[in-house]
């Protein structure tokens, strides 16, 4: 596929999707404008809350198939149970007419505590419960008593209703936007996607001259970072497709099987085949992997076999099935000979470990993708995978769990909810007591899914959209004033604006649904004012609110998120640390190194998480957020977690230590774990230093003790260690991977050939150790330059720095 062919591809997708999305939010926003504005007047007087129809449809309806709107349907009624009924409580009890601004305000917030505090509650379900708390305290407050105890609730669910069917309506005309569909696109586009990233792999290790392997390998990296939103996707939808099958799963024990494990294998060696050529590219001269003609056409027909079992996937959204195989037997003979004619040697130099991987790689491919790929040791961790499949009963238990109380992590979050919609309701009532649910209404949707965000890039982006939104829709009324329809069908192009706004970086989900509601809450409704005097008000009244959720947040989060991600940059390192400690020859040890290897993902995940929060808050007074460094280390942090991966998965161990070659190769690995250990220790705690090198000096000066080594003439604790992986000590780097290597091939000279899987297990490890130090070099070097940033008088020399810290905290 040529650039030009993708790029135009690709905007024809997102057109696609943008346009599909807008369909289907103007069709439910129809839906609700035709019942709300000509129903019946009995129907119209139950749905008295039109506005909070049209708030329920955007949180439900945004990019949804219909097992999302299903189990909106589930959502919506446990939020309307979980505020409607003790609000008819309260008000039978106490009566509407005997609240103040104040004690409304309490009553909000003790609700909003009460539904923000369960863990495992949809964040669909807390929007619509927060939203509907809102509407219920503060508008039966605005009433007095004329407020119906038990109606005025119930019109609050009477319209949240309306909104929930209009989304489900809207999600089957004209025909069903079913999650079964969108997973098998995806899957197809999962599979075209690994197929054309695996053509280029292959099209780059065959390639005649580096500059045409560098070509084909930016083409691929460009593709490869498609390919986990495909996967996300695939396991978002398989959760809604759930609900879409519920009558079949009561009858039958288990879901379909899910694609994603297969994927994620696939996955798994794309990215080992890209990391070989990478280091190929960097440590060889020669012009390709494959130079000779049988061994290049060996590697296209074992490209093609894997291109058609991966291309299985998006017809049968697993890797084999009864009535198709995936791997013909009529190509086994000559599958096995083409495996043959490309597969390496044990390698016997840092130079021949790439190629080596890299057909390593095909090999797994080949076998992931036969009939017998049960016994394949590949399996990929399912990090943040859904829920497992259950048996027969599992859908209801996990729907029922989805209102259980989370853990005490989930108490700030709620506070922080509680007090902000409180102070919200509050302030808005102080400003106008006509209009003051507009001041929480805002802040109540816009819950967020996560314990932090971006403060203050959020609340401007829902500002921004806000301000649009509400100018739209004044425009609309002014344009089109006294032809109602014309007026609600001028929604439509605003609805495919904002589907762009959404996916725009700029404006993101919470920019984009601010925007669409607050066209919509002018263009949707009638008999509300003048429409300009109403949008000055409900811009004040969002302003109030979102200043609130502001300033609540820097109560309870004080900690800006450059610095989190320091301390959390800090954690990755003492992740790696344990998963590099476990690194073994035995197959027992792999289980422990791939629970390391999963915290280690997640401390990078997280850390991933708070560079791109960092990256969007101000600066203030602060310095600028490096973020190109961050974004180097958490590449090289990714690579290093990768090749363990590799060594825990492909890295088959040798159990029988009695023959002392096998001993040696015990000895060198735990050369290799006592030179890198304490390389990432001095990565660790100098990442974690909270002040400058200036103030730890002066700290040193000050106490006047011996510290433990002498600083001035360079003698450094664990010098040897450092000095081995030291960048500028490139043979004895080297020297640990060649007595590895060395050892491997004795091993190899003294086993028969019922070894040779282990054999090439070692040869595995022998890559991951040199790509581990390789990947280290990268990270002192980002390390350095971080530390220098931060302190930009002083020469920056990480081991020196290192030996203070010990020094420092030996005296403390």
């Amino acid at each position: 596929m040529l650039p030009n062919h993708a790029g135009s591809a690709r905007a024809r997708a997102v057109w696609q999707r943008c346009l599909a999305s807008a369909f289907r939010t103007a069709l439910a926003c129809t839906i609700v404008g035709c019942a709300t504005l000509y129903g019946p007047e009995a129907f119209k007087r139950q749905v008295a809350f039109p506005a909070f129809s049209y708030v329920t449809v955007i949180l439900i309806v945004t990019d949804a198939t219909l097992g999302d709107a299903l189990r909106g349907c589930w959502l919506a009624l446990y939020a309307t149970v979980q505020t409607v009924c003790p609000a008819v409580v309260t008000f039978w009890m106490v009566g509407p007419g005997r609240f103040s601004g104040a004690t409304i305000s309490l009553a909000v917030a003790v609700n909003a505590f009460v539904v923000a505090v369960p863990e495992g509650t949809h964040v669909v379900a807390k929007r619509i419960a927060l939203g509907q708390i809102v509407i219920i305290y503060v508008v039966g407050y605005i009433n007095g008593a004329e407020t119906q105890a038990v109606m005025h609730p119930l019109h609050v669910a009477a319209s949240t209703a309306v909104g929930v069917v209009a989304c489900v309506l809207a999600l089957l005309l004209p025909y069903p936007r079913l999650a079964c569909w969108e997973v098998k696109k995806n899957c197809k586009l999962a599979a075209e996607n690994a197929s054309e990233r695996l053509k280029l792999y292959v099209k780059a290790s065959c390639a005649d001259d580096k500059a045409s392997a560098s070509a084909s390998l930016t083409r691929a990296k460009a593709l490869a970072s498609d390919a986990p939103k495909f996967l996300q996707k695939i396991r978002l939808h398989q959760e809604s497709m759930r609900w879409e099958t519920f009558p079949l799963i009561l009858l039958r024990q288990s879901p379909p099987p899910s694609p994603v494990p297969k994927l994620q294998e696939v996955e798994m060696l794309l990215r080992g085949m890209e990391m070989g050529l990478v280091a190929d590219t960097t440590t060889n001269s020669s012009s390709s992997m494959f130079t000779d003609g049988e061994s290049k056409q060996s590697l296209l027909q074992l490209q093609e076999h894997i291109t058609r079992a991966i291309k299985q996937v998006a017809r049968t959204n697993s890797f084999h099935s009864d009535s198709s195989p995936t791997v013909p037997e009529s190509n086994a003979d000559d599958v096995t000979s083409s495996l043959e004619k490309i597969t390496r040697t044990i390698p016997t130099s840092p130079a021949d470990l790439p190629s080596f991987f890299f057909c390593q790689c095909i090999k797994h491919l080949v076998c992931i993708s036969s009939p017998e790929a049960k016994s394949v040791a590949v399996e990929q961790p399912k990090e943040g995978s859904s829920t497992p499949p259950s048996k027969g009963n599992g859908f209801l238990l996990n729907a029922w769990k989805s209102v259980s109380f989370g853990s005490k992590n989930r108490v700030l979050p709620a506070v922080k909810c509680s007090v902000s919609l409180g102070m919200a309701v509050l302030f808005g009532l102080m400003y106008s007591k006509e209009n003051g649910y507009w001041s929480g209404l805002p802040v109540a949707i816009s819950l967020a899914a996560t314990v932090r965000e971006a403060t203050f890039t959020v609340a401007n982006v829902k500002a921004q959209g806000t301000v649009l939104g509400t100018v739209y829709g004044v425009v609309g009324c002014f344009v089109f004033e006294r032809f109602l329809p014309v007026r609600f069908m001028s929604l439509l192009p605003w609805f495919v604006i904002t589907s762009f706004l959404r996916r725009n970086r700029m404006y993101g989900q919470a920019g984009g649904i601010s925007a669409v509601i607050g066209a919509i809450l002018i263009l949707g409704r009638k008999n509300f004012g003048p429409p300009s005097e109403f949008a000055i008000a409900r811009i004040i009244e969002t302003f109030i609110g979102l200043s609130c959720s502001i300033f609540v947040d820097l109560l309870l989060h004080p900690t800006r998120a450059a610095s989190l991600a320091k301390l959390s940059l800090s954690e990755s390192f003492a992740a790696l640390g344990s998963a590099v400690d476990l690194l073994s020859l035995r197959g027992d040890a792999s289980t422990a190194l791939l629970e390391s290897h999963k915290r280690l993902k997640s401390e990078v995940e997280e850390l991933r998480k708070l560079v791109g929060e960092a990256e969007l808050e101000p600066n203030f007074w602060f310095l600028p957020f490096p973020s190109a460094c961050y974004g180097k280390l958490l590449v090289s942090l990714s690579n290093m977690a990768d090749l363990l991966l590799f060594s825990a998965k492909l890295g088959v161990g040798v159990e029988n230590t009695r023959n002392g070659v096998v001993a040696n190769l015990d000895v060198d690995l735990k050369f290799f774990k006592d030179a890198m250990s304490p390389f990432v220790k001095c990565f660790e705690e100098v990442t974690k230093l909270k002040c400058s090198i200036a103030m730890l000096d002066e700290d040193l000066k000050r106490k006047n003790e011996e510290i433990g080594c002498d600083l001035e003439s360079g003698k450094l604790p664990n010098q040897n260690a450092f000095k081995v992986m030291d960048a500028s000590r490139e043979n004895e780097t080297r020297n640990i991977v060649d007595c590895y290597l060395g050892h491997v091939k004795e091993i190899v000279e003294k086993f028969n050939n019922g070894r040779e899987l282990a054999m090439f297990g070692l040869g595995v490890i022998g890559f991951s150790i040199s790509g581990l130090i390789r990947e280290a070099r990268e990270v002192e070097r980002c390390v350095t330059e971080l530390v220098q940033l931060e302190n930009p008088s002083c020469q920056v020399n990480l081991f020196e720095i290192y030996c203070k810290i010990n020094a420092s905290q030996k005296l403390n």
